[in-house]
């Protein structure tokens, strides 16, 4: 049934009045409303029967309350308070009073101005912290999640492919013709090569019950942490999706605002929390679906506005071919190779692989979890050997995927630097060396002070990476990049 505008504009009514009784500020979405008063926040649902949601009930009213609140405090367990009654008469509603209740509204903890990342980013306040917190937060909340069958039938190839093809139409007010044919034909080439990774992570369950509308202004620095909050709680379908396009809304939202560096490291930290390096096929299709996604939502805010076709530039830039080429670092524990790394895979836009992160994925360890607690060497020849090869692995399939990629190991020997050089050759991608070194007393203190990092090479580690080291020959140094672009970010 249609929205009636009756039971619209009597809604309105008491939602003012109640924003006045209240002294709260008002604000409207296209399908809520907002109070604002001192230190409580209440949504407060239309009744409208819209294609993509149905309120027109105060039952499910109700229930869309109570659901907001069940699956938000899952990532804002602080913010969400509860489900509030609105009761008394349309001329003086009271909250949770008694009489005949007239609506519901969900009953938020109010955050102070300037805490939502879309604010912080606007400001220039939003740093690397904020990211890998949120990318913290999400990588352990999606490996929690609950879990699709493929008989559940959410996020198939087929739905994918329609759902983006009608993002892209969403759009048309806003492209040019060249553009929507070129992102058609695009996305149509794309849909046809990731159906088969698409139908294998389906059934490999990697679809799980997400947050689904990530976007900058549904996440919030509170305090000495963050938190993801407005959750796509009226349709499952939008909610149960692939968790690399969970991740892929943070991704585009940040690099819709230009932020190439915090856009890769929030990327990167969520890769290695997740190893779900297996998708990056995925990723560009995912980011130019939810950049459309958002151009169409803020031309329907505004029309024609500059943070609609933000997102359309988006889409269209994510379309492009990448540029891969492959980085190794090289240097002894300790010679900053980690922190040389970070800046160049913020700068250039790279995936950046780990050895002491992929050394402990492979016995099951987390990147920030103490192997000897656990009675491990993780530093014998054996596992060596195996960490060399998950990480030219790994390197493949995003070369393959068409991003820069940098392996962040030590590279001692030149065996190591060769398998390194024929992955690139093979694949036909430059090949560059980023040599790092310090004087050893440096070296050493840097070792007994280090904390907190997923490394766990210590001084006894560097005595030994120092017997077996094979210096760069004069061939390799031809490979070898300068540090001097690299800034402090």
């Amino acid at each position: 049934m249609p929205t009636s505008n009756a039971a619209l504009n009597a809604a309105h009514a008491l939602v003012t009045t109640l924003a006045g009784a209240l002294h709260a500020e008002l604000i409207e979405t296209h399908i809520s409303w907002v109070l604002l008063a001192a230190d409580t926040a209440y949504k407060i649902k239309k009744p409208v029967h819209l294609p993509f949601v149905d309120y027109s009930s105060l039952q499910a009213r109700r229930h869309f309350c109570e659901e907001e609140v069940r699956l938000n405090r899952r990532l804002a367990p602080g913010l969400y308070l509860g489900v509030t009654a609105i009761t008394g008469g349309p001329a003086s509603p009271d909250i949770d009073g008694a009489g005949t209740v007239l609506e519901y509204a969900v009953r938020m903890r109010r955050f102070p101005p300037g805490a939502l990342f879309s604010e912080r980013i606007a400001a220039g306040t939003l740093d690397n912290k904020d990211v890998d917190q949120l990318a913290a937060l999400l990588a352990d909340f999606h490996e929690s999640a609950p879990r699709a069958t493929a008989a559940d039938g959410f996020s198939s190839a087929d739905q994918r492919r329609r759902i983006a093809l009608a993002a892209l139409e969403g759009t048309r007010p806003l492209a040019g013709e060249a553009a929507l044919s070129a992102l058609q034909t695009w996305l149509a080439a794309e849909a046809d090569i990731l159906a088969p990774l698409w139908t294998s992570r389906q059934a490999d369950g990697h679809v799980r019950e997400c947050h689904g509308d990530l976007h900058l202004a549904n996440v919030v620095r509170l305090e000495d942490h963050v938190a993801a909050f407005d959750c796509i709680e009226f349709d499952p379908a939008l909610r149960w999706i692939d968790v690399l396009d969970d991740a892929a809304f943070v991704v585009m939202d940040l690099a819709a605002h230009q932020r190439q560096d915090l856009c890769f490291c929030f990327l990167n930290a969520w890769l290695d929390r997740t190893g779900d390096h297996a998708g990056l096929p995925a990723l560009r299709f995912a980011v130019v679906y939810r950049a459309l996604v958002r151009a169409q939502v803020e031309h329907l805010r505004s029309a024609g506005s500059d943070a609609a076709r933000r997102y359309l530039a988006t889409a269209l830039a994510w379309a492009r071919p990448g540029k891969a080429g492959l980085s190794i670092m090289h240097g002894l524990p300790g010679s900053g190779k980690t922190w040389v790394s970070q800046r160049l895979l913020e700068q250039e836009g790279a995936i950046r692989l780990r050895s002491d992160v992929e050394r402990k994925r492979l016995y099951g360890l987390g990147m920030l979890e103490d192997s000897r607690a656990r009675g491990l060497d993780l530093y014998n020849a054996d596992t060596t050997a195996r960490t060399y090869a998950q990480l030219f692995g790994v390197a493949r399939t995003a070369l393959q995927a068409g991003y820069p990629v940098i392996l962040d190991a030590a590279f001692p020997r030149r065996t190591e630097r060769d398998q390194a050089h024929a992955l690139a050759q093979s694949l036909g991608v430059p090949f560059s060396i980023v040599h790092c070194e310090a004087p050893l007393p440096v070296l050493r203190e840097r070792l007994l002070a280090r904390r907190g990092d997923a490394s766990e090479a210590n001084v006894t580690v560097l005595e030994h990476v120092r017997e077996v080291v094979e210096p760069l020959s004069g061939d390799e140094l031809s490979f070898v990049r300068p540090l001097a672009p690299v800034k402090p970010a």
